[in-house]
């Protein structure tokens, strides 16, 4: 029986590659192998990546060994224009004819959506995988995205580290690619000190084996998850907690190809320092998972990753105890020397540092900070003096010795040394929260007073950066103003806060020198910081439709948004809001088309059908109670109040002319319809709904 498919293997040998995009470049090379198989019209079925510190490699389990045959058509001038009033062959078709190597007389007529054309149809034989593979795999490692790339040898050949070895296999037979000057067999390598010896691989099935015996974990995902599974092994054994930051565990996986977790400790001594300079002294450079308590509290242990199965790993523990000490020196003697100079002594030192050219120093921006938070305090009926005070000292942190050498702990290493300098720990704590939520997720301030100072912290970039011109573009957002945006709005979220995005906008920007930013800088951002609901419901699965229906209000409270956005979500999906939404689009579309502008007040007396009398009256019975609800914050019992009106509304719809002849009817039965529509947007505008939430 003749072979119709085989499984494809390729490996790209390499000195160690960065950890950091190890798994995206194993991606990349996946994708566009396969994206090649699928051009040249080659079938095949599962696929699988791997990639170590060595090795990226693609896995193709029944590739097509030739490809279908197929049809081609090649169109020539319209039939009109082939022929001469004699009858002969025009030009047109000759030279077609001549272009496509045929006999004019073998040209065809084929069927085209402008009209029937002169054509060629042939039949081109399917690629046959061994011819095409070459090209493909040579595409595919040049598709590889590199952002650095590096020389070696004497050749010109350019990737991120030298390339080493290329294996491409098709079944048992090797596939002739030469990649930077490297030509390919069927030999790849082991683990560089546990398997020296070169690997002759016979198929591609038996390739993830073969590699497992030489010390090499080639699957990306397994070696993580062993190693997640032995630093919680050795964790339970110690009765404490391991802390696995998954962006380090993935780079921890991408720097070994047989992972062993090994328990390490250091001086108790150092736990006096800041937990995060600890944990950062670990995790950035020397890439430790830190343990603690069952309460949380930082322990003298940490557990490493080794790439060697040691015969004494109680040397290999012991050297990495070394090369731990002297970065946590450094953190305590840093911890140390800051607390001998107040941070209220160190304000002055924020005058050299630019917050931003146009917007001036960091002292600046803690001017404009204190005072904006002021004003939010008030707002918030939040202490005034603790916001001011730990404003003014909130960035203080930016120039200690501590944070100097360890951004990450902004905020942190300031509340220790304000509890150090006598601070008040409402004081201590907000200059710590005020970076909270520091990222998508995270958790929010604990106090008013800290909200205020980190809404005020926000809102200050926000308006500064959009007032000088320099909001984000694209993917570009040096200053973070999505996150920024996003911030402000879970903070006045979690506030529960009247406090609205505009009145917030317009009060920042009072807080700058006059005529420093543009003139439209309080709208453009209460507009840029709503749109960041967006992805915030998307997350929720919300519809945009229903956030676009209650924007439409013109409100900018977050938490009023909020509430709205909640309960139109629920009530969106029932019969009466769809047909309500209906009804409400059909409203605004006669308004509109009326061309004057409606106070919503019908007279009575001129009604002449039971329909509209019903609407009326059912509007009139209704108006108190949702005014009410809604005065109350508690729309969803407005909702409900207003569901009631889908069966009058379907009613004066089918029994009623709105656009009568007469025209005093005419026009009071469009001051009916602004009624009914007012009675909605007085929660969000109804006609925007697209029938139902997600």
């Amino acid at each position: 029986m003749t072979q119709t498919n085989a499984d494809l293997l390729f490996e790209l040998g390499t000195e160690e590659l960065p950890a950091g995009p190890l798994a995206t470049m194993a991606e990349a090379l996946g994708s566009s192998i396969l994206d090649g198989l699928t051009h040249h019209g080659l079938e095949y079925g599962s696929s699988k990546i791997f990639a170590t510190p060595r090795r990226l490699a693609v896995l193709v389990a029944g590739v097509s060994l030739v490809a279908p045959d197929k049809t081609v058509e090649a169109l020539g001038p319209p039939v009109t224009a082939a022929r001469d009033k004699q009858g002969d062959w025009t030009p047109a078709a000759l030279g077609f004819a001549k272009k496509q190597g045929v006999d004019v007389t073998d040209l065809t007529v084929i069927e085209a959506s402008k009209g029937d054309r002169l054509g060629v149809r042939r039949t081109e034989s399917g690629a046959r995988a061994v011819a095409v593979l070459p090209e493909i795999l040579a595409n595919a490692v040049a598709s590889i995205p590199v952002t650095k790339r590096m020389r070696w040898g004497r050749e010109r050949h350019e990737f991120l580290r030298p390339i080493q070895w290329v294996l491409a296999l098709l079944d048992t037979q090797v596939i002739d690619v030469v990649i930077m000057g490297i030509t390919s067999d069927r030999q790849t390598l082991g683990h560089r000190f546990h398997h020296r010896e070169a690997i002759t691989l016979a198929s591609p099935a038996k390739y993830e084996e073969t590699l497992l015996a030489a010390y090499v974990l080639a699957d990306f995902d397994l070696r993580r998850e062993r190693i997640r599974s032995q630093v919680v092994a050795i964790a339970d054994g110690l009765q404490a907690n391991a802390v696995i930051d998954e962006t380090l565990l993935n780079e921890v996986t991408g720097l070994v190809e047989w992972p062993v977790a090994l328990q390490g400790s250091f001086d108790p001594a150092f736990l006096e320092v800041p937990a995060g300079a600890v944990i950062s002294s670990m995790k950035e450079h020397q890439k430790y998972f830190h343990l603690v308590s069952n309460e949380g509290d930082l322990l003298p242990l940490f557990i490493t990753i080794s790439n060697i199965e040691s015969n004494r790993p109680a040397s290999v523990i012991a050297g990495n105890e070394r090369v731990i000490r002297p970065r946590l020196s450094d953190a305590a003697f840093f911890f140390e020397t800051d607390k001998a100079t107040p941070l209220a002594d160190r304000g002055s030192r924020l005058e050299g540092i630019v917050f931003q050219q146009k917007l001036g120093s960091v002292a600046d921006k803690t001017r404009r900070i204190v005072a904006l938070s002021s004003w939010i305090a008030e707002a918030l009926g939040a202490d005034i003096g603790v916001t001011q005070k730990a404003a003014t000292l909130a960035k203080c942190d930016l120039v200690t010795d501590l944070v100097l050498e360890f951004p990450d702990l902004q905020g942190i290493a300031g509340a220790h040394y304000a509890h150090h300098d006598g601070e008040s720990e409402s004081v201590a704590s907000a200059i710590e929260e005020h970076y909270w939520p520091r990222f998508s997720g995270d958790q929010l301030p604990n106090s008013a007073e800290a909200s205020a100072v980190a809404l005020a912290d926000r809102l200050d970039t926000l308006v500064g950066i959009f007032g000088i011109g320099q909001a984000p573009t694209g993917s570009k957002d040096p200053f973070a103003l999505r996150r920024g945006a996003l911030a402000v709005i879970r903070l006045l979220v979690n506030l529960d806060s009247p406090l609205t995005l505009l009145d917030l906008a317009q009060r920042a920007v009072r807080e700058y020198p006059e005529n420093l930013l543009d003139s439209d800088t309080a709208a453009a951002v209460t507009e840029y910081t709503l749109e960041r609901f967006r992805s915030w419901y998307d997350d929720q699965n919300i519809a945009v439709e229903v956030l676009r229906a209650v924007l439409a209000t013109g409100i900018t409270g977050p938490a009023e948004v909020d509430r709205r956005v909640s309960a139109l979500n629920v009530f969106a999906g029932t019969e009466a809001a769809i047909a309500l939404a209906a009804a409400n689009k059909r409203v605004a579309n006669i308004l509109s088309k009326s061309g004057e502008t409606r106070a919503g007040t019908p007279m009575p007396n001129l009604f002449d059908q039971p329909a509209e009398k019903q609407l009326y009256e059912t509007l009139e019975g209704l108006k108190a109670g949702v005014a009410k609800n809604i005065s109350a914050g508690d729309y969803a019992a407005a909702l409900s109040k207003l569901a009631t009106l889908q069966a009058p509304v379907d009613s004066f719809f089918e029994e009623v002319m709105v656009n009568a002849d007469d025209s005093a009817i005419r026009d009071n039965r469009h001051e009916l319809l602004a009624a009914l529509r007012n009675a909605f947007t007085g929660i969000a505008d109804f006609a925007l709904l697209g029938g139902g939430g997600k």
